[in-house]
């Protein structure tokens, strides 16, 4: 990299005086004449220095570096230590005094609010000053619904009800999450008139991130200070990764740049490329790729952020089948380390992070701030959409509808090897009638004709049609995805509390028994009867001219991903939720298990008994050695991440982690 410029304002603002004083005392800055000022944004710059970018000179990056630090270190800066680098893993040598935060020992729980070692106002004051103003102390979002929070609004509210199930209401808070769940449910707008609001596992703080420099402070900070660090990007999680009590959140959503390259050149690619901020949602990257005239590897719903949670743990898509995981496309990576430190990740350059970082799970190695990704030519997507029902009231008869099933289930290794996308959702009717509710959204073949699909589908529909069964495909057919995912795909429904879901990962291996192939047909019917709803898809993500990488390697022969899983009334007993929550984790998911050992850690089951088999497989090993390597303390943590069993969240029940306590290590 080459230096731009240095921001010399923090010579002239000076240094802070020792805060010694009581909290409620102002921070105050020692001026170059020797008097004490007050410091505040007008005398106190963000802690930068600006860089041309990694990748081109005509773009900027905002680091914290050496020289920041020196330069607030030389001006006697109060709790400069807070905020320096640790012993850099990546070979960059420093001469400046290391602080790495404290060695945990079994027992030891991060620091929380309320404990000695809490920082105080003043010092967050520092931390806010540092970061431009971009410190956010939390207010949850519900909060506007309930009289007595101090920001009651009936409007706001009225805004949070209508649109509570949509990921963008959720996406647009610092620290709202899309599964309530997890949070504690602490502070529901529903409940405003009748319960109390309180932060749950909201974490206390957030940093809206606009830059790098703003994530090392927040790193270095944490790491130095001892509090729980969490990522957050638009909270579009279903484990409760990205929330946690007593934690400073980095905030990455506003991260939304976005660059098209023509032609990108690796080691072992050579062509068109975007750049995404790790803000960047899959609607977003899907909108940029149709205006550049080409076609994107993302996932199935608009509100996931890309570069966060989604390549990182791997990232299931419409065209998987066609070209690997979301993971695979990744070229490059630009990475806030747990030491503080900003590097960029390629197959020929911090080799162990970028196998890591692409598939081997969010909140783990470090903070990304963008990553590059292979995109490919515009093509045709053809296929259908069908909905139906089944019951008394209608043609079809339950047993016509297993055996249409079973046809389907059946011909997933020979469609997936077509590069298909099947995507279908199994309910219970929901008008009160017996039977089931089939809605394929959709059916699709990349990069083949509607004349093409159809003889390739015609086969399964003959046999529906002999077996009885009463449906009408909608056939489309369009020259690129991004009408095809705005025309047919399912708008996505979020915030539901009183559900909870786990996934399993059937390897084709098992078709080529039939005795076992059927037998597992029979164990999916059976929990689907027992009251279990049925996401399914047929997709082979198998690597596909990509380096090997930390994603988990159950992926590659899978031919059917399904997500299983219940809900509960709202106002049901302990007993109840108990019952519920150990029938998903020790019946369904252990009855599935016989017949594919992996889940996806996405969208997997957060009380998985051995998460690192089946959320990473065969790669698990590696993965937590290279953890240790980069994060020996676990500034980093998140349920079911590699490394996590080394900590839990205090007094969680056993049947269902929540993020409602301290984070305290339990084994070396």
């Amino acid at each position: 990299m080459v230096a731009f410029s240095l921001q010399r304002a923090l010579l002239l603002a000076g240094a802070l005086a020792r805060l010694g004083a009581a909290q409620e005392a102002e921070p105050t800055i020692l001026a170059e004449d020797g008097s004490v000022l007050v410091a505040d944004e007008t005398t106190v710059a963000p802690a930068a220095e600006v860089f041309s970018d990694l990748d081109t000179d005509e773009e900027q990056v905002a680091i914290l570096t050496d020289a920041v630090v020196a330069n607030l270190t030389a001006l006697d800066l109060t709790n400069i230590d807070l905020f320096t680098f640790d012993e850099d893993v990546t070979g960059v040598n420093t001469t400046l005094r290391k602080r790495s935060g404290p060695a945990y020992r079994v027992g030891d729980c991060k620091v929380f609010p309320g404990d000695r070692d809490w920082p105080s106002r003043l010092t967050w004051n520092v931390f806010n000053l540092l970061t431009g103003g971009a410190l956010i102390e939390t207010v949850p979002i519900g909060a506007v619904c309930y009289p007595n929070s101090g920001v009651y609004n009936a409007q706001k509210c009225q805004n949070v009800l209508n649109n509570w199930s949509q990921s963008s209401l959720h996406a647009s808070d610092p620290t709202s999450v899309m599964s309530p769940l997890y949070q504690g449910e602490t502070c529901m707008p529903q409940n405003g008139q009748s319960g109390s609001c309180t932060l749950g596992s909201f974490p206390s703080y957030s940093v809206k991130i606009s830059n790098v420099f703003q994530i090392q402070l927040a790193v270095n900070f944490a790491r130095n200070k001892g509090i729980r660090l969490v990522v957050h990007n638009t909270g579009h999680d279903f484990l409760g990764k990205s929330t946690g009590a007593g934690a400073l959140s980095i905030w990455t959503h506003h991260l939304k740049d976005i660059k098209y390259y023509s032609s990108y050149r690796t080691a072992s690619y050579n062509g068109p490329a975007i750049k995404l901020g790790a803000g960047v949602q899959v609607g977003e990257l899907y909108a940029a790729a149709n205006r550049y005239g080409v076609t994107a590897v993302g996932g199935e719903c608009a509100g996931v952020g890309v570069a966060g949670g989604y390549l990182a743990g791997g990232g299931h898509s419409p065209l998987s089948s066609k070209y690997g995981l979301g993971s695979d496309q990744v070229l490059s990576i630009d990475v806030v380390l747990p030491n503080g430190r900003f590097v960029t990740a390629t197959e020929t350059k911090n080799t162990d992070l970028f196998w890591a970082l692409r598939g081997g799970g969010g909140g783990t190695f470090g903070v990304v701030t963008s990553v590059t990704v292979k995109v490919y030519p515009k093509m045709k997507f053809s296929g259908f959409t069908l909905d139906l029902v089944t019951g008394a009231d209608t043609n079809n008869t339950e047993q016509i509808f297993w055996d249409a099933m079973y046809a389907y289930w059946r011909k997933f290794p020979s469609y997936s090897a077509e590069g298909v996308y099947g995507y279908s959702m199994v309910f219970p009717r929901f008008d009160g009638v017996a039977g089931y509710t089939w809605s394929v959204r959709p059916f699709m073949f990349p990069g083949k004709t509607l004349a093409q699909s159809k003889a390739l589908i015609e086969p399964l529909l003959h046999e529906w049609r002999t077996l009885g069964l009463d449906f009408t495909p909608q056939w489309f057919e369009h020259d690129n995805f991004y009408d095809t995912w705005t025309q047919h795909f399912p708008a996505e429904s979020v915030a539901n509390s009183n559900m909870r879901t786990s996934s399993r990962m059937f390897p084709g291996e098992v078709w080529w028994n039939v005795t076992k192939r059927d037998a597992m047909f029979d164990t999916v019917k059976q929990i689907v009867k027992e009251g279990s709803a049925l996401i399914q898809y047929n997709m082979n993500p198998a690597q596909r001219n990509a380096p090997a990488s930390g994603a988990n390697s159950h992926w590659r022969s899978a031919q059917w991903f399904a997500i299983m899983g219940a809900g509960w009334a709202p106002n049901s007993s302990e007993a109840d939720l108990e019952t519920t929550n150990r029938r998903i984790t020790d019946d369904w998911n252990s009855r599935m298990r016989v017949f594919g050992p992996g889940g996806y850690g996405n969208e997997g089951d957060v009380m998985e008994p051995n998460f690192g088999n089946a959320f990473f497989g065969t790669n698990y090993p590696r993965l937590l050695q290279i953890k240790r390597q980069v994060d020996p303390n676990d500034l980093f943590w998140a349920p079911t991440a590699v490394g996590s069993e080394r900590w839990k969240v205090q007094g969680q029940r056993d049947w269902l982690t929540l993020q409602t306590g301290k984070l305290c290590k339990v084994a070396n």
